[in-house]
């Protein structure tokens, strides 16, 4: 892709770059991709996904990776960078006919080294429950009958009753062994359960709840079936959605550019945004749940305060759409400590931002930010995006944004905030929605350390504030609502975090032609909202610079996962890479 400038610099693959915690390398062995390797034709074939697992097995090697290349799916023993990636031994391969694979999610509470369930979605709509382990095919969902299926999917003679737009995101709901959500490019989401059937003809629904561009209805039928809720949510296609850490809350994007979040148990709206042009094509959650990150059409990253329900930051860097966004949680920074810079060796640094227990622990000390104790904190998040124009780019979100009228406790990382006056050509996206609870939101006036405005007044998000107060009997009342549901009846979950980044970047808008979707929708008129809380100008909140913007595939990017001990990428060509973080590179051993 020919860079601005036409400099051969900006041309070149990356394959090592640098941050303030070192350098990160490119493991050529550490490559995966179809067995072949014959070069593939990417047109019209959808995003390449990759899902890892980890099965807990006594080798101490348990990682596991399904990815998806055109009509193939592949599942391999993840050896990181660790040891060179073995291609010739699959331990699963399929391949479909008639569809493709479009998205995946494993159930990471019942992995073992035996078995692992695993949810595809397809390019015709079908959802189908495989374990590549076992090598078996237990379920297909949305489709005519049950019936015994087979590796290759022969999808043309057969009808789908409950959607037949393209299935756009997959997951398990956090913390349950058996429901799970499952998005489609008709802007519908379905609730299943994989113990209940889909039935043998076309649902009936009956209206639950109805709310501004957003209704859920539930499954009418004498006996218990698929699917248990129907979500009708915005206009086109509904691109991604991200379930908080703590489960509680579902984040939505949707080509019609907004950001939608959920109460998931009490289908409560919580809050919304508006992208600054185009659809929202990706979403992700701080590891605390405390910020929500977007990016899609308008070539930004967006950053939104859940708590505030508003945009607090923008982020330009790309040249063309955002197709993945995702959290660092192993550089993600939490630190009680003297007001003082960090001394120290390169050893002791890494050791600070890549110990075992990182993710984990920088969670319940994100959780504790808030407290009473004033002691000094200084809080960093990273988090990453890729996007079409085939960069990576880094990002920190540093105290001088989100607490920009609180005095600095000591020497921040860089975060640069650049002059508002001469915004980037065709970039813009995001903004606010309804409520709060326990950060000091940021009032009017402008902070020394930036050069313009950062915040919106509190007046702008007046909508959000009535929810506050009744947020804990809104899931209270969802626990009876919902009970022959069982969408209470999960597990304790583990404080880990979700690591897939199964999302469409498709542009499809078609409806389903089902009668329900008689939904009062909104239709925003961007002119009107732009300036709004709903989607502030670029010169209301800071631009963030990328800490780093790199160069590193021929095609688009389409995934972009933090790991321990390393990075993981994949572009449409079908090459997932890994990159080792600093202090990390092994020595592979042929």
């Amino acid at each position: 892709m020919a860079a601005e400038g036409g400099g051969k610099e900006m041309n070149e693959i990356k394959t090592q770059f640098t941050t303030r915690e070192g350098l990160y390398k490119l493991l050529s062995h550490s490559e995966y991709s179809r067995p072949n390797r014959v070069p593939f034709n990417s047109q019209g074939s959808n995003p390449v996904r990759v899902s890892f697992v980890n099965v807990n097995d006594q080798s101490g090697n348990g990682d596991r990776l399904c990815f998806n290349v055109g009509r193939e799916l592949y599942f391999y023993i993840y050896k990181g960078v660790r040891k060179a990636a073995d291609l010739s031994k699959p331990i699963d391969k399929r391949i479909y006919k008639g569809t493709q694979p479009t998205c995946h999610d494993f159930n990471h509470l019942t992995a073992t080294a035996e078995s692992v369930s695993l949810l595809v979605g397809f390019s015709a709509g079908q959802v189908q429950l495989i374990d590549p382990i076992k090598k078996e095919t237990s379920k297909l969902f949305n489709e005519e009958v049950s019936r015994n299926l087979n590796t290759v999917l022969n999808v043309n003679s057969l009808i789908r009753l409950i959607d037949k737009s393209r299935v756009t995101c997959v997951k398990w709901v956090p913390g349950s062994e058996s429901l799970f959500l499952v998005a489609h490019s008709s802007g519908n989401m379905y609730l299943y359960n994989v113990e209940h059937t889909c039935g043998t003809t076309a649902p009936h629904y009956q209206l639950l709840k109805q709310g501004e561009s957003f209704a859920v209805h539930t499954c009418k039928s004498k006996s218990t079936r698929n699917p248990l809720l129907k979500w009708t949510v915005g206009e086109g296609a509904l691109n991604e959605f991200a379930f908080s850490p703590d489960g509680k809350y579902l984040a939505c994007v949707s080509q019609d550019g907004f950001l939608r979040v959920f109460n998931f148990d009490s289908v409560e709206l919580h809050g919304t945004m508006k992208s600054y042009f185009g659809g929202l094509l990706c979403v992700c959650w701080s590891p605390d749940g405390k910020y929500i990150v977007t990016g899609g059409e308008d070539d930004l990253v967006t950053v939104w305060s859940f708590v505030d329900c508003r945009v607090i930051a923008r982020g330009h860097g790309h040249k063309s759409w955002v197709s993945v966004v995702a959290f660092d949680p192993y550089t993600t920074s939490v630190e009680e400590s003297d007001p003082m810079e960090f001394s120290g060796s390169d050893e002791d640094f890494q050791d600070l931002h890549f110990g075992r227990d990182r993710a984990n622990s920088t969670q319940s000390r994100l959780s504790k930010r808030n407290s009473t104790d004033s002691r000094p904190v200084s809080v960093t998040y990273r988090f990453g995006s890729v996007g079409q124009d085939t960069q990576l780019c880094l990002w920190d979100l540093t105290e001088d944004i989100l607490f920009p009228h609180q005095p600095l406790s000591r020497a921040r990382t860089h975060t640069n905030v650049m002059n508002a006056t001469s915004p980037p050509a065709g970039s813009g996206g995001a903004n606010p929605g309804s409520n709060g609870n326990s950060i000091t939101t940021p009032g009017n006036s402008v902070p020394p350390p930036l050069p313009r405005s950062n915040s919106l007044p509190h007046s702008a998000v007046s909508n959000a504030g009535s929810k506050s107060s009744v947020m804990d009997g809104a899931i209270a009342s969802g626990v009876s609502k919902f009970a022959t549901l069982s969408l209470h009846d999960r597990k304790e979950r583990h404080h880990e975090k979700d690591h897939k980044r199964n999302h469409s970047m498709g542009h499809i808008s078609s409806k389903s032609s089902d009668k329900l979707n008689l939904v009062t929708k909104t239709k925003t008129d961007p002119a009107k909202t732009l300036g709004t809380p709903l989607c502030p100008r670029m010169e209301d909140v800071p631009l963030l610079e990328p800490l780093i913007c790199k160069k590193i595939a021929h095609e688009r990017l389409t995934v972009l996962i933090f790991l321990e001990d390393c990075i993981v990428t994949a572009c449409q060509e079908g090459f997932i890479c890994t990159w080792a973080r600093p202090g990390k590179v092994v020595s592979f051993n042929p």
